[in-house]
């Protein structure tokens, strides 16, 4: 099954179990990006935010015309910060940005029980790896990005440049092998083997 992939300078569909690294500045402007990603040609999509909290991100979705009946949130940051939590069918929560178990089980227990076009956006694995640590993250998203092939799913993965050291985000890179790169000055560009 293939996905229309709504961003310029990058192929005009992938196909389904294709992770798409986003690598961007840290002050970079990644909304338009990632909710482009999300809205277009999909039934399902699960937002996993390890930067911001649910309220946020239904936030961003409103402000950027994103379908929230099709969203679920996962959010790993309120629990942690003692925020109130308001559960809903459609937002879920796990202790932390590094309880890399929870955060993986979500994912799955998402692609196994929705149908049709499922899309993920993982804002971001810069957080995750702040809180856990950079082998750690990367083997939890190495298992995201084999949930999405057996479910025939896609995603958006957002991994700050500058914040890793070089080796870091050539790993990232070899790992995914369709970059998106977001410049200081708003370029983009992509990256699709």
């Amino acid at each position: 099954m293939d996905y229309e992939l709504a961003i310029e300078n990058t192929p005009d569909t992938i196909p389904g179990g294709t992770g798409v690294l986003l690598i961007h500045p840290s002050t970079g402007e990644t909304d338009r990006l990632d909710t482009d990603f999300l809205k277009t040609d999909t039934d399902h999509l699960l937002v996993v935010s390890t930067r911001t909290t649910a309220r946020e991100v239904q936030q961003k979705l409103e402000y950027y015309d994103v379908d929230e009946t099709k969203a679920d949130i996962l959010d790993t940051l309120s629990i942690e910060r003692g925020y109130s939590r308001r559960s809903s069918e459609h937002v879920h929560y796990v202790s932390s940005p590094d309880d890399l178990d929870g955060i993986v089980a979500k994912v799955e227990e998402f692609l196994t029980t929705h149908d049709g076009k499922l899309r993920l956006s993982f804002d971001s694995i810069t957080e995750m790896a702040y809180y856990a640590d950079e082998d750690r993250a990367f083997d939890a998203i190495a298992q995201i990005l084999d949930l999405l092939a057996e479910h025939d799913a896609v995603g958006l993965f957002h991994l700050a440049e500058e914040v890793h050291d070089p080796e870091v985000v050539t790993r990232y890179k070899e790992l995914f092998g369709a970059v998106i790169t977001l410049t200081e000055d708003g370029t983009v560009t992509g990256d699709f083997e």
